[in-house]
């Protein structure tokens, strides 16, 4: 017969197994859900009544997804973009939101072929080291000798959205072979998912600082 403790022991084995599938499961026919409600409504109006069949508000919302990265190849419609993010920048309270969610996408979207990205660890003394991200090298946009022969390390929270950034000499960084959505992964969950491996190797970090 089992124990109460082999009971709990038991079901949070279970909980931990269905609750990160059914969060993503759910989440995923949240988005779609939102999609086909927008785009759906949007498409009655246009269309017939008789001719809407479900599902075509999700296709018409991954449509509109390509038409508008297809859109941005050109260099007119880029110039307008550009120059509508522009107004929005200078908005006092949405450029704050607005560039943040930019930039964030931008560094996990973006990341391998935008720039340097490079995964580290940075020894912060007392034995304490964090797990960090390059995110730019050449800082003289900062116009001040305070930074120079640093590099931009961003350090994001655990289980929440944010971080800070810090500007840590090279010789400091401790770069780690490790993919960048692993890396992520890990600092993102407190690194309780992680399997025990391995240490990872790393390498020297070279102390040049090209442009991103």
């Amino acid at each position: 017969m089992l124990s109460l403790r082999n009971l709990n022991k038991t079901f949070f084995t279970g909980l931990v197994a269905l609750l990160p599938i059914t969060a993503t499961i759910y989440l995923f026919f949240w988005v779609m859900a939102a999609a086909e409600s927008f785009f759906g409504d949007i498409i009655q109006v246009v269309l017939p009544a008789q001719w809407y069949r479900p599902g075509m508000g999700v296709a018409a919302s991954l449509a509109m997804i390509f038409l508008v990265g297809l859109m941005m190849e050109f260099i007119l419609i880029k110039a307008i973009a550009d120059r509508f993010e522009g107004i929005i920048y200078r908005m006092p309270l949405v450029k704050s939101i607005y560039g943040s969610i930019r930039e964030f996408l931008s560094f996990l979207l973006e990341g391998k072929s935008k720039g340097p990205r490079q995964v580290v660890a940075v020894n912060f003394g007392n034995d304490i080291t964090m797990v960090g991200f390059v995110t730019k090298r050449n800082l003289s946009f900062l116009k001040t000798e305070a930074v120079t022969g640093k590099v931009a390390v961003y350090f994001p929270f655990s289980y929440q959205i944010g971080g800070y950034t810090v500007m840590v000499p090279v010789d400091q960084l401790i770069p780690l072979d490790m993919p960048m959505d692993k890396a992520m992964r890990f600092v993102m969950t407190a690194g309780i998912i992680e399997k025990e491996k391995s240490a990872p190797q790393h390498s020297k970090l070279s102390g040049e600082q090209p442009e991103t």
